[in-house]
């Protein structure tokens, strides 16, 4: 109980997979420690169900799927893999008797992901779109006139959030960060074009078109757009609304939707751990290129913790046996939502509300959405 797994709230995620005519034999009790007890002490009863399910089995995959501390999560896999040997009737054998290959082991952690993982990343993948900005200087394309791409997704009904830095359109030219007037931003997201079925082997991808430039912040390097009103609904992905935060060998996986150098939509999740974090921003070994500014950083379920912004140098920093020189950072969504909730609450109250699913403030309805 010390990982905090006596909790009212977590019961129904540490009973789920559990057939319902076996939990529904479990009697509830008032507190939550006692309730904890008598339900493993059930479970440690049943060897397995008619079906062939063991509940303590499934119990304890969702214990450390809900545990973040290593050492509760050690002592917990422990357990299951105890379980798993018992329930095949694997003998326990002393290391000098053991064969060259034996009964599956997990290593380190269990870094298997639901079935739905797969179906979730799809369905995430809708809402990411490739955006071309053109360039203007005092209200006139600035020649040549080459549009600078990036990566956008649904924050909410209609509003799509990219970086601040795509939506300027301006490559960096000796280390000075070039000027941008605030009417020329705004010109170059109403012109800008975005791109949500762009994918390997596609037919079609029609461009979807902006209604205004909504809101932008140059220091947490975000900008969010309207898109116009006549556009198709999509999906909207979930945001974090805390921030992540990894303590010292804790392994968390992030992955991203992008489209790097302007190609079709790619996700990077392989080697893909959160090397440190703080309140504001992001770090992680997640592969991006130039193009994937404004992506999607998102835990396994899809929620969206970051806001994918550039690479950081590092001094040498080891990784999977590797030194590297370089790591990526996104910005927190949750500090993003606190600026916005500060600077433009209407505009916050909004993407609150869209991503609740309830009908935004004052009768606005969104280009976009489920």
């Amino acid at each position: 109980m010390e990982a905090g797994l006596a909790d009212r709230a977590l019961r129904p995620a540490l009973l789920k997979g559990i057939p319902a005519h076996f939990t529904a034999t479990l009697p509830p009790l008032n507190d939550p420690l006692e309730q904890a007890h008598a339900d493993l002490n059930a479970m440690n009863q049943v060897e397995r169900l008619i079906d062939g399910l063991v509940p303590l089995e499934i119990w304890l995959h969702n214990a450390i799927e809900q545990t973040r501390e290593q050492g509760p999560r050690a002592v917990l896999q422990g357990a299951l893999d105890t379980v798993a040997r018992e329930i095949t009737g694997e003998a326990a054998l002393p290391p000098e008797m053991m064969p060259g290959e034996f009964k599956e082991e997990i290593v380190l952690q269990d870094d298997t992901v639901p079935y739905e993982f797969l179906q979730g990343g799809i369905r995430a993948g809708a809402s990411v779109a490739l955006l071309r900005i053109p360039p203007y200087e005092s209200g006139s394309p600035l020649l040549p006139s080459y549009p600078h791409g990036g990566t956008g997704w649904m924050v909410a009904p209609g509003l799509l959030i990219t970086n601040h830095h795509v939506v300027m359109a301006r490559s960096w030219e000796s280390g000075v960060r070039p000027f941008v007037s605030d009417d020329d931003l705004r010109l170059q997201a109403l012109m800008s074009r975005s791109r949500f079925d762009f994918v390997e082997n596609a037919t079609a991808s029609p461009e979807v078109t902006a209604g205004e430039l909504a809101a932008w912040d140059e220091s947490l390097d975000y900008a969010i757009v309207r898109l116009a009103a006549e556009q198709a609904p999509r999906p909207t992905l979930k945001v974090a609304t805390r921030p992540l935060l990894v303590r010292e060998r804790q392994r968390v996986p992030v992955n991203i939707i992008q489209h790097p150098s302007g190609l079709p939509k790619r996700v990077a999740l392989r080697n893909n751990l959160v090397y440190r974090a703080d309140e504001r921003d992001i770090m992680y070994f997640t592969d991006t290129r130039g193009g994937s500014s404004g992506s999607p950083v998102c835990l396994d379920d899809w929620t969206v913790v970051g806001l994918h912004r550039a690479t950081k140098k590092v001094d040498e920093v080891e990784f999977q046996g590797q030194k590297t020189k370089f790591v990526n950072v996104g910005t927190q969504m949750s500090s993003i939502m606190s600026h916005l909730r500060e600077s433009r609450p209407e505009l916050y109250d909004e993407i609150v509300a869209g991503q609740s699913g309830r009908p935004a403030p004052g009768g606005r309805t969104g280009s976009g959405g489920e």
